[in-house]
């Protein structure tokens, strides 16, 4: 006899088992007619029955969908990309502006307050960096005066001379230093003339002419140095071998607080139109080389000995390296492009060289004498407070000017 599987032999159990279960519910129905069937025959008929199912082919269930092949979708129309916006590395066009037209410069500053031949000059000739430095924040404001005093001598008896008393001086000082004016040093002038480098709003350069013994600076100069920091200028003569005086004034040198500038060589025969070029130079030259060789310093200004100047005489004091020269003509104060000068010999200053005609203000700087201070206190503060008030009111005028004209080449005022 064939021998059935094993699962085969387990389904067939379980196909005759439920075929029994049925069997016996249907048993338990009632049947109109029973009709007798013979055991045998029924039995052969279940196996049949069960035989033919187990025979029939099993049916293999469907694979699940592959996930690498994606569902078909629907196709739709293809789209249209929106407009890119204007590229941002490229600027709109824009509406080209006529060029501006520059106002005219205002004139400089006047005052009623000078004789009426001595008027200011001005000696920047670069427009631009004149303005540039004038409107610049970190520099000297509009209206910062300097009042250049000169003294002769100071005697402790009465007075003689140019010369004024210890009394005299004694007041000067204490004028200055309540009007509001602080002492500056020849450097801190030169910046300031040059390039409106900042010193206080009102400022004094005291000169005092000729040698001195220490004694002389100690006793006059050292108080007001050591109570408000007030240095002074010694326009010193060139030609002298007295170690001892070199030797004072070096060490007071080396201090710092005695400023000392030249003063001629041989001093004593003045620069004249007469003068040709190698006296000029022996004169400029000679003071600088003994400033050097005494005190280990080259001087920037030349204090004109008896006020002398020429025209030669200004060109080759600038080659030797002089950045300033005074006079003893009594003009005025000074401030940044702005110097009294006159043209000519004018009756209201009869003895004093006129400045113009040598060409350079900055080495033809006027001075107040030490007798006079007190007098022209009230015309140099009113003079500075003036000039303040007239540069404010042209400063819109000047700003649109150096807008136009210089920015583009000089930048931004700081």
């Amino acid at each position: 006899m064939k021998k059935i599987p094993v699962a085969k032999n387990k389904r067939l159990r379980l196909l005759l088992n439920l075929s029994l279960l049925t069997a016996l519910l249907a048993a338990c129905q009632p049947a109109p007619t029973p009709v007798a069937l013979d055991p045998n025959q029924m039995m052969t008929a279940m196996v049949q029955t069960i035989a033919a199912q187990l025979s029939a082919p099993s049916e293999t269930p469907a694979p699940p969908p592959s996930t690498d092949t994606p569902a078909p979708t629907a196709t739709l129309p293809p789209r249209t990309p929106p407009a890119l916006p204007p590229s941002t590395d490229t600027p709109a066009p824009t509406a080209t502006l006529p060029p501006r037209t520059p106002p005219a410069l205002p004139p400089v500053y006047q005052t009623s307050l000078l004789k009426a031949d001595d008027l200011p000059r001005q000696y920047a000739a670069d427009s631009c960096q004149y303005l540039k430095n004038k409107w610049d924040s970190t520099k000297a404001a509009p209206g910062t005066v300097v009042m250049v005093v000169m003294y002769h001598g100071i005697n402790k008896g009465d007075a003689s001379g140019n010369a004024v008393t210890v009394s005299k001086h004694e007041q000067n000082m204490r004028a200055l230093h309540e009007a509001g004016f602080e002492a500056i040093t020849t450097q801190q002038l030169a910046d300031f003339m040059y390039d409106n480098a900042y010193i206080p709003p009102r400022s004094v350069l005291l000169i005092a002419d000729d040698r001195h013994f220490a004694e002389y600076f100690n006793d006059h100069w050292r108080p007001y140095y050591e109570q408000w920091g007030w240095p002074v200028v010694n326009a010193y003569i060139g030609l002298d071998e007295r170690p001892d005086l070199w030797a004072e004034n070096a060490a007071l040198s080396a201090e710092g607080w005695v400023d000392y500038q030249a003063h001629g060589y041989v001093h004593n025969v003045n620069i004249t139109n007469a003068s040709d070029d190698a006296f000029i130079e022996s004169e400029m030259g000679g003071a600088i080389r003994s400033l050097q060789k005494y005190m280990d310093k080259t001087p920037i200004a030349y204090i004109w000995p008896g006020g002398g100047f020429t025209q030669r005489a200004v060109e080759i004091g600038t080659q030797l390296g002089y950045k300033l020269g005074f006079t003893v003509n009594e003009r005025g104060p000074i401030m940044y492009n702005w110097v009294p000068q006159a043209d000519a010999v004018n009756a209201a200053n009869p003895i004093a060289i006129p400045e113009v005609p040598a060409g350079n203000p900055l080495m033809t700087l006027p001075r107040y004498w030490s007798a006079n201070v007190q007098q022209h206190l009230d015309e140099v503060r009113i003079i500075g407070k003036e000039a303040a008030a007239y540069a404010e009111q042209n400063k819109a005028t000047e700003l649109d000017y150096y807008d136009i004209v210089c920015a583009p080449t000089y930048g931004a005022i700081p």
